[in-house]
């Protein structure tokens, strides 16, 4: 028999975590679940709510066990955290409380009650605007697939048990299906689906495992056994590679081993231009484990913290002594630098059981944050008491977000001042000099800045939410995803009308959004006049080494170039080819 000789194939997806991992691939399939349905005798209703709760308790021994694997082998604060988020969701009362009404009401089995009020549960939160909660969807499902499959008595170790130099290959990995890979044999992995800020993504990053994502069907292509290279740096994955692809690629990684020296060593470094100019580099954060990570990469405090967390998987609204507690020790930690607070995000009645709310038919430009919170003064009373408190630290700033026009802000700022008084009353400790700032994001805000800009500290543009309500793009949904395009016309003019609104009104403005934390797009940010890019802390060190290799005069050229293009593709031509000239090794 003649051996059959196999080509070299490449497949292009999203870089998620750096590194290159050579191995033979595994195909990892998630079946779905046969979930059985029978009725169940009235005496036997107690029974199965005891199968639910043996279940819920064995979930978390799980998790408590990956929570172990982690403290003693990578060590990861990330990881760590998303699980206490899954064990969280294992006590949550509003899914407990209603897998076990409705066992007493319809008397079926325990597995398909469960299964039926788990996937509308995670609809709910699906179909919400906001990323941050769309993530929790995935995180809900992770979890609730995990006590399913405890219910029905099914294995969880196939992941545990792969031989050493394993490339998984999936159509998704949930995040505990990342955290169950062993790093000693799994050298990294790619998904069909994904995004880079999914929770998954983030585990590899924590776990320093090479992972791409977005290569849509890839799964179907490949096989076990064959020979593969995962770049985590350009998403690639080359299937059968050949000599010299392997020759390449070994050279590669001895460049991108020096690359990352030299980022290491930008620590303490300002992120200042080859002409003097400086620029604040902050890190964006989801829960105070996070910090840590932020400012070890020399971030220069938080520019964005997300307050949702504070309201995830609970049935009544977090008190005003548990977010003191929390915002005070952020406040704390970053010392001397600052923290930059968000209001509440979110329509938060979907996360009350009680609550009979009808679902909203387009919820992403729906009942939802400041929106929100002026309609519910005493829960955004509550936080901005809280916020209030914490900057007595005299590091605190508070951030409005989905602003979209100046009559919410002064709204909001009537509402601030109101507390104030209360507190001065009470003789509790403020900053009565604190900072409020605008998030920019819908197009209604970027217009009318000018109005806006007097009545706030300073603008941050939340860049991904600009995109997408100005090109009427829903990033995540892949049909239109290819029109989600940061430097269109429409876009760069929007960025540009707000920085001069800003400094026209002697006020600074920063970038919040993905943008912030892509080096490509440096250049153009910097050039434009903005003072300050906060974006997640892996992304703050390429972002300072683009800075310090640019001038400002550069960088301002390439902007005023960009505002007379036609097309977004001329201007990341015109970005490439800068960072071609003044940082090839971080195009790589």
């Amino acid at each position: 028999m003649i051996a059959r000789i196999m080509a070299e194939r490449t497949f292009q997806g999203i870089g998620v975590s750096p590194g290159v991992a050579r191995g033979k691939i595994y195909v990892y399939g998630i079946a779905d679940e046969v979930v059985p349905e029978y009725d169940v005798a009235p005496e036997n209703v107690a029974h199965e709510i005891a199968r639910f709760e043996q279940a819920l308790i064995k979930t978390r021994e799980q998790l408590h066990e990956l929570q172990g694997r982690i403290a003693t082998g990578i060590g990861s604060s990330a990881s760590s955290t998303i699980l206490e988020v899954h064990l969280s969701i294992t006590e949550d009362p509003a899914l407990i409380e209603q897998v076990v009404q409705r066992l007493e009401l319809d008397r079926k089995n325990v597995e398909f009650v469960f299964n039926d009020v788990s996937r509308k549960y995670i609809t709910t939160l699906a179909e919400l605007s906001d990323e941050f909660f769309r993530e929790r969807a995935a995180d809900v499902h992770d979890v609730t697939r995990r006590i399913l499959r405890n219910l029905l008595g099914h294995d969880h170790r196939v992941l545990t048990e792969l031989p050493p130099d394993t490339i998984v290959i999936a159509h998704d990995l949930s995040p505990s299906d990342t955290t169950s890979l062993d790093r000693q044999h799994v050298t990294g992995f790619a998904t069909d689906v994904g995004s880079h800020t999914s929770h998954t993504a983030i585990v590899a990053r924590s776990m320093g495992l090479p992972a791409v994502v977005g290569l849509r069907n890839l799964s179907q292509f490949v096989h076990d056994g064959q020979a593969a290279i995962l770049d985590g740096y350009s998403g690639t994955l080359i299937v059968e590679p050949t000599e010299q692809t392997l020759f390449v690629y070994g050279q590669l990684q001895v460049k991108r081993h020096s690359v990352q020296e030299r980022l290491d060593a930008l620590h303490d470094l300002p992120a200042q231009t080859l002409d003097g100019h400086r620029v604040i580099l902050s890190g964006n954060i989801e829960l105070p484990q996070d910090v840590h990570g932020v400012m070890a990469v020399g971030a220069e405090g938080i520019g964005l913290f997300r307050t949702e967390f504070l309201y995830l998987n609970r049935k009544d609204y977090p008190t005003e002594e548990e977010q003191y507690e929390k915002y005070v020790e952020i406040a704390r930690a970053v010392k001397p630098h600052s923290v930059i607070i968000r209001t509440l995000d979110i329509g938060g009645d979907k996360f009350r059981s009680e609550d009979t709310t009808p679902p909203e038919v387009n919820p992403f430009l729906g009942f939802r944050a400041i929106r929100f919170c002026l309609a519910n003064v005493d829960i955004f009373e509550a936080q901005l008491r809280a916020i209030l408190r914490a900057s007595a630290e005299g590091n605190v700033r508070i951030m409005y977000p989905m602003i979209s026009g100046v009559a919410e802000v002064m709204q909001a700022n009537d509402i601030l001042r109101q507390v104030m008084g209360d507190l001065k009353k009470e003789g509790i400790p403020f900053d009565e000099n604190i900072h409020v700032g605008a998030m920019i994001e819908i197009p209604s805000a970027a217009l009318t800045a000018e109005m806006i800009a007097p009545e706030v500290d300073f603008f941050s543009i939340g860049s991904n939410d600009l995109i997408q309500y100005t090109m009427a793009v829903d990033r995540v949904n892949e049909k239109v995803a290819g029109l989600y395009e940061p430097t269109h016309p429409a876009i760069l003019r929007l960025i540009r009308g707000v920085v001069e609104a800003a400094h026209n009104n002697n006020i600074w403005v920063g970038v919040c959004g993905e943008m912030a934390g892509e080096p490509l797009f440096t250049p153009l940010l910097l050039g434009m006049g903005i003072d300050e890019l906060s974006a997640a802390s892996s992304s703050l060190p390429r972002v300072k080494e683009v800075i310090r290799r640019l001038t400002l005069r550069e960088a301002q050229e390439l902007a005023a170039a960009s505002l007379h293009t036609n097309s977004g593709r001329e201007v990341l031509a015109m970005l490439n080819a800068l960072l071609q000239r003044v940082d090839p090794d971080l195009l790589g």
